[in-house]
């Protein structure tokens, strides 16, 4: 699947800051890739906080697919099966809590540039 822009749309021009001068820009240059489930709430908390970030993204969606959840296992550190599963510059992240435990320990947009 083609990497995504924020909110899920094409991603469009980023903004300059003599438009939004209130906010930060994070262009990011980071290949970030997600494998989820489609109904998954942690995939979709994770997605979130991606998309608020205006970080484009792969998604792979394996829902019922256990070959490509086998792909991912074996990408992965620790064996972990539980998704979602994510990956900056094909470094293993981890789980939804781990990306939203990088945000608040302000350690995410260093591995996003």
């Amino acid at each position: 699947m083609p990497p995504r822009g924020a909110f899920g749309g094409e991603p469009g021009p980023a903004p300059s800051a003599g438009v939004y001068p209130n906010f930060p820009i994070l262009i990011t240059m980071a290949k970030v890739e997600i494998y989820v489930w489609t109904a998954c709430p942690f995939c979709i908390r994770a997605k979130q906080l991606l998309d608020r970030k205006e970080v484009a993204y792969t998604e792979h969606v394996i829902d019922g697919d256990e070959r490509a959840r086998q792909a991912m296992v074996q990408r992965g550190t620790g064996g972990s099966r539980s998704l979602p599963q994510i990956f900056i510059n094909d470094q293993h992240i981890g789980g939804c809590d781990d990306l939203h435990r990088l945000e608040r320990q302000g350690q995410l947009d260093a591995l996003l540039v």
